[in-house]
């Protein structure tokens, strides 16, 4: 019976150490670095820029920006899904062979230590992270969409933000006067915001990186919420490289968020993303993803800081 007893408490050792082992390690892992971005001055009324796609004619959203000691607008995509703002190689590259000595990457760590501008805003970190990713750009094309990196919410952490879609306008101010606003969560840098569909309550991450659907869910949410003889979409999402099927379906729900009731018109579901990353949506009670189109016609305004929002 000692023996037996022994044996029951060692292994219940072990299996605590286990579990402690991978809480720490899904902390690590996912725990945003500290936010190393400096921001000074503000942006009032930049002009928004879609990206369209075959079938969603609002497939990513950009910001204008321009890069220190360079003279040329280059855009980077606002992703609300990513806790930091970063670079991609293969467009620094090829602006460092036009712009000698104006760009300086540590290639063996992937970072940059450089200065760009939204407006009158300054962000300026000695570390960006740079990804192995993205065009080089087109130098050639005065119009071309040259996306240099991805804007995530570490500037959100440092500014209110306006996202005004109905006129296709952002704002980044340090003030605002806040009238009716709701509460949401900023949880490693994510922002999950409360919202009610069909008396069902909804934990919802908004991420603009899914820019061109409205509501992304389970396959289960999705079967309960299209239309019964609704056309089924199909589509090829991207992923930082990896190929996802994505499914979209016409929907005729109301979505309320605070007391601003929205028409929930089409409905999303994905196949292809990882275990990890389904254990991770349901160990953090998200009940789906939202992206920017859910939004159009409307003013988005976000004080991350404070864990305030305000749709209007």
């Amino acid at each position: 019976m000692k023996i037996l007893k022994k044996i029951a408490i060692a292994s219940l050792v072990i299996i605590v150490l286990f579990l402690l082992g991978g809480y720490f390690y899904f902390q690590k892992k996912f725990t945003p670095p500290e936010n190393y971005l400096t921001v000074s001055g503000t942006a009032e009324n930049i002009p928004m820029k879609w990206i369209s796609s075959d079938e969603n004619l609002h497939s990513a959203l950009l910001f204008p920006i321009k890069l220190e000691g360079i003279n040329q607008t280059f855009y980077m995509q606002f992703d609300s899904g990513s806790p930091i703002t970063v670079f991609y190689k293969n467009a620094l590259e090829s602006i460092s062979k036009k712009h000698q000595n104006q760009l300086h990457f540590n290639s063996e760590k992937n970072q940059i230590a450089t200065h760009f501008t939204i407006g009158k805003m300054d962000i300026i970190s000695s570390n960006f992270e740079v990804l192995n990713y993205g065009n080089k750009v087109d130098f050639e094309d005065p119009n071309a969409e040259n996306i240099i990196g991805t804007i995530g919410t570490d500037l959100l952490e440092k500014r209110i933000t306006v996202l005004d879609f109905k006129n296709n306008k952002c704002s980044f101010t340090e003030q605002i006067q806040e009238k009716n606003f709701v509460d949401f969560e900023f949880k490693k840098r994510k922002i999950l915001i409360s919202a009610k569909v069909e008396n069902e309550n909804l934990k919802l991450l908004y991420d603009s990186g899914t820019s061109g659907y409205e509501l992304i869910t389970t396959k289960e949410v999705w079967k309960k919420y299209k239309n019964t003889n609704s056309k089924i979409k199909t589509e090829k999402g991207n992923s930082w490289g990896n190929t996802l099927s994505v499914f979209s379906a016409s929907a005729k729900k109301k979505i309320l968020f605070g007391n601003l009731e929205l028409n929930l018109s089409e409905v999303t579901h994905i196949e292809g993303t990882s275990d990890l990353q389904k254990f991770l949506m349901k160990r953090s009670g998200m009940q789906g993803m939202i992206g920017n189109k859910l939004f159009l016609n409307h003013k988005l305004t976000l004080d991350c800081k404070n864990q305030k929002f305000k749709l209007e």
